[in-house]
């Protein structure tokens, strides 16, 4: 896998330089004060004048030069030459045939065509004298090739240069015994689209023979059954990201848990809200068949888990089952006990985290003694701490500032939506300054802004403003804030940024 991957990458690299090299060679023309302009290349023109005739360009491919290849197959493919597409799969002189840039289409005529095309590829016992083929890429993620293997890209590529791109990886005439497909995967439909329903029964059919590789799994909507009914034709452990951005209830993440399982190197997983019901007998069992799969994601770098309301009273069993430290770690708009913090502070894979994000949990009964330890955890990683809407308090806050100012990393700060007052808040200021690498500062609108029915005074808020000013002023120190009011009396509960930040960078005047 490793070795195909490289030579992809190798070919890339090769028309990148393709590219900078007619870059190079237009400059130099300029630089010549050459007139004449570049005419039509030959071989340009006789891909024109192939297609017009599909038996030439057929018994042509065998012969036709490498460069001629990606913008004679672009042509073909968007011309809909079946025939012609047919042949130039079966004589493909690269490893990987990027396709996912030009099926952007409603009809599945020319991918047919190619998918035919592979069948008499991986029926045949010695592979034909040019073929490198090895990966179909139905992915977003060919448009270096395109570019740079066609149109005016191409004029500065020397024969020996692309030669190499065709010979640069000694192929014997073997068969194709395997071909690996990558594709993007996004559910979101109840049932699967014509493109996607196409390939998956070509590949079901020929499982023996063909990889289907999916990076990114998204899950937007879709039935379970349907879901798995796709993802049993995947190579799970190809996969890298996962997002489930839909509303699952507990039974169906456990249901899906075991595949989540077998997606050993998943380095990104996103959960939308999980919801329990009242009637859920089976909770805790379902609570152990999804925590226990995280004890096979030994590549989990990225976890964000939203309203995780399963986990109240029990993030132990999921956090004893982390295999490996994580970078970014957001549990956001649940419950969370006492236990639940302290134990997210001894958890050893936490210490090196660079984002932590617990927005939405409310932290209003809580000893700050436990937000205290687990900062002091982090606090040499940081990059990145969210707690919004998270209740905490003047007390609260005052107690963890101290820790606060030795998260030295830390580059992004956010408080909206907690009710802090002046005090704190100048507090905070002094705290914070001088943080080295703190740039992105959200706060919420002082306490004294709001009336004693928590409606908004913009007039008193504007003279807050200024008194934070000139704070930031005395303090020395250039920096931006943002200010939210939440709730925002025209957007409701939602926390609200202005356009511009109220407080812009402020020096001492000289």
């Amino acid at each position: 896998m490793s070795q195909v991957q490289g030579q992809v990458e190798w070919e890339d690299r090769v028309a990148q330089v393709a590219g900078m090299a007619y870059v190079r060679l237009r400059v130099g023309k300029e630089l010549g004060r050459m007139s004449v302009q570049n005419p039509p290349r030959l071989l340009d023109l006789a891909g024109t004048s192939l297609l017009r005739d599909e038996a030439s360009a057929i018994s042509a491919v065998e012969d036709l030069p490498t460069e001629l290849f990606p913008p004679l197959f672009m042509e073909a493919f968007h011309g809909r030459h079946i025939e012609t597409l047919k042949a130039m799969v079966q004589a493909w002189p690269f490893v990987r045939l990027p396709l996912g840039d030009l099926i952007n289409m409603p009809h599945v005529g020319p991918l047919q065509a190619v998918l035919e095309a592979l069948d008499v590829l991986l029926a045949q016992k010695v592979r034909p004298r040019r073929c490198k083929l090895l990966v179909l890429d139905l992915r977003d993620t060919g448009q270096i090739f395109w570019s740079m293997w066609s149109g005016a890209s191409t004029h500065g590529c020397s024969s020996s240069g692309t030669v190499a791109v065709a010979e640069h990886r000694s192929m014997t005439q073997e068969p194709l015994a395997s071909l690996e497909v990558f594709i993007e995967l996004c559910l979101k439909k109840r049932t699967l689209d014509n493109f996607l329903t196409y390939l998956l029964r070509w590949v079901e059919q020929r499982k023996v023979s063909i990889h289907l590789c999916c990076k990114k799994l998204k899950i937007v909507s879709m039935p379970m059954e349907n879901i798995m009914k796709v993802l049993s034709m995947v190579q799970l452990d190809c996969i890298q990201e996962v997002q489930v951005n839909c509303t699952w209830h507990l039974s169906t993440l456990a249901m899906f848990a075991p595949l989540l399982g077998q997606m050993g190197n998943v380095q990104r997983l996103l959960l939308s809200p999980i919801l329990v019901s009242a009637f859920e007998e089976q909770e805790q069992q379902h609570v152990v068949q999804i925590t226990s799969q995280f004890l096979r994601l030994h590549h989990l770098r990225d976890l964000y888990m939203e309203s995780p309301s399963f986990l109240e009273g029990c993030l132990d069993q999921m956090l004893r089952c982390l295999k490996t430290p994580l970078d970014n770690l957001s549990i956001t708009n649940c419950r969370l006990t006492d236990s639940d913090l302290i134990h997210l502070s001894q958890c050893p894979n936490i210490r090196q985290l660079k984002g932590l994000d617990l927005s939405g949990v409310t932290l209003t009964d809580f000893s700050p003694v436990l937000l205290q330890v687990l900062l002091e955890q982090v606090a040499a990683s940081l990059q990145e701490l969210n707690l919004e809407q998270c209740g905490i308090s003047d007390f609260q806050l005052e107690s963890v500032l101290p820790v606060l100012s030795h998260c030295s990393q830390l580059r992004t700060f956010s408080l909206c939506g907690n009710l802090l007052s002046m005090t704190i808040m100048e507090k905070l200021l002094c705290h914070t300054t001088g943080m080295p690498h703190l740039s992105d500062e959200f706060y919420p609108a002082p306490q004294e802004s709001y009336s004693p029915h928590g409606a908004l005074h913009l007039g008193r808020l504007a003279q807050l403003r200024d008194e934070l000013i000139e704070i930031m002023r005395n303090l020395g120190c250039p920096r931006t804030i943002w200010l939210s009011s939440s709730p925002c009396p025209r957007w409701g509960n939602k926390t609200f940024y202005q356009e511009e930040p109220f407080l812009y960078h402020c020096y001492i005047s000289a």
